[in-house]
């Protein structure tokens, strides 16, 4: 079948399907008015209505569209018509070519970059040596295991590991910051780990066998000091033994607090005055001594 058949098909079938179309919405418009629930109504209208302009639509591509192409088809001469027919063609003389000498093509001088961008090689974030002298687990990490991206939020709900602020950028002062993620696939004494970067520095880390069973939820937290959250990018990255699992990075803003150092409280001495003089001691009058009184002793008469 040539185009021109194709096209009168498509359009007896396409006025066929929008009859059919326009035929089905008034159907079901009929049906919605014995609709009594609301809800129930207003969809059984919504797609009445929705069937009717598809019919409108096929009947305009019946009507209008196909015509105009059948019409610009008809009008375009076949390409058998506009060719010379053979005999004439034996007739004309044959014109011989002449080669005309190709350009000379003049090399274009290349404009040599005086200097090279050479990309920075990311490294891959590995574990230190002191912190794998720290590792107390033999255990092999399992293959299937699989961890969810990192969802950073400065607040946790502990029960139902909701976050509470979560985001990308904080401004400071940030406070206890949670760095939260779902697991599959674990298996408990596994070696996991947490390393915390800023700006490519490490600046806090956790370890230990891990103890959260198959699946579920868990993080990584890190409360420091306020005067501690410098401003700059921050990345957490996960590791099950020194295969790493997960990573995130979010932006802390804005300068730390500093702390004021509290004045000690200064204690007003108040000067003792001296203590009063002893009271000197009046010397006690020493009593003279009585003289000594001699015995007298009679001298005895003589006896005439």
């Amino acid at each position: 079948m040539n185009l021109d058949a194709w096209l009168r098909w498509a359009r007896w079938l396409a006025g066929l399907l929008g009859l059919v179309a326009i035929a089905g919405g008034v159907r079901t418009l009929r049906r919605a008015q014995r609709i009594p629930f609301f809800r129930l109504r207003r969809e059984h209208l919504l797609r009445g209505w929705r069937w009717i302009l598809v019919g409108l639509v096929l009947q305009g591509l019946a009507w209008w569209a196909l015509p105009r192409w059948l019409a610009r088809a008809d009008a375009t001469p076949p390409a058998a018509a506009a060719a010379t027919p053979a005999s004439d063609a034996a007739q004309a003389p044959t014109a011989t070519a002449t080669p005309r000498p190709s350009p000379t093509v003049t090399p274009t001088v290349t404009n040599t970059p005086s200097e090279t961008y050479t990309p920075t090689i990311t490294p891959t974030p590995y574990i230190p040596e002191a912190i794998l002298a720290r590792f107390e687990s033999t255990a092999t990490p399992p293959p299937e295991a699989r961890f969810s991206p990192i969802t950073f939020t400065v607040g946790l709900d502990l029960e139902t590991f909701r976050p509470l602020r979560p985001g990308q950028v904080f401004q400071n002062p940030v406070g206890h910051m949670y760095a939260l993620y779902s697991y599959d696939g674990m298996v408990d004494g596994v070696q996991w780990t947490a390393l915390w970067y800023r700006d490519g520095e490490l600046v806090h880390f956790e370890t230990r066998p891990w103890a959260g069973g198959t699946g579920g939820w868990d993080y990584t937290d890190w409360d420091p000091e306020p005067q501690e959250w410098l401003p700059g990018v921050y990345t957490v990255y996960i590791f099950v033994g020194t295969q790493l699992v997960t990573q995130g990075s979010f932006v802390v803003e804005g300068e730390p607090p500093t702390l004021t150092p509290t004045p000690s409280p200064t204690v007003a001495v108040t000067p003792t005055p001296p203590p009063p003089p002893a009271p000197t001691a009046t010397p006690s009058l020493t009593p003279t001594p009585s003289p000594t009184r001699t015995p007298f002793t009679p001298v005895p008469t003589p006896t005439p």
